[in-house]
């Protein structure tokens, strides 16, 4: 399994905080606030894949591009970016020595503190 960063999925998040669209919520706050799996599957129905990788800040190119173990460190809901999904998956990449998509997402956090 080869996790990178997922390019266009930060471009996405960078704009999306620079709009406001951001919930400034704790960390414990993800695990409500991530979608569930049915409300993943919608949005896939409804915008497609490429849509759905942009929620997402690491793919592994080695799995298919058109099924969710693609992609990995999502962070948000759909609508905003969340502070509490960003510092799960930072925490959570720096746990499995993706180091790149972790420094990006501290990148983001600090961006989201910023605002």
């Amino acid at each position: 399994m080869a996790i990178e960063l997922n390019k266009p999925a930060l471009e996405h998040a960078r704009a999306l905080v620079r709009d406001g669209k951001v919930v400034r919520d704790e960390r414990d706050a993800w695990s409500e606030a991530a979608p569930t799996p049915d409300e993943e599957n919608a949005f896939i129905e409804d915008k497609g894949w490429t849509q759905y990788a942009h929620w997402h800040l690491g793919v592994d190119k080695s799995e298919n591009r058109e099924t969710k173990g693609a992609y990995s460190f999502p962070f948000g809901d759909f609508r905003r970016v969340h502070r509490s999904g960003v510092i799960s998956g930072e925490s959570r990449a720096g746990q499995y020595g993706h180091d790149e998509i972790r420094d990006a997402l501290r990148a983001l956090l600090e961006l989201i503190d910023k605002s």
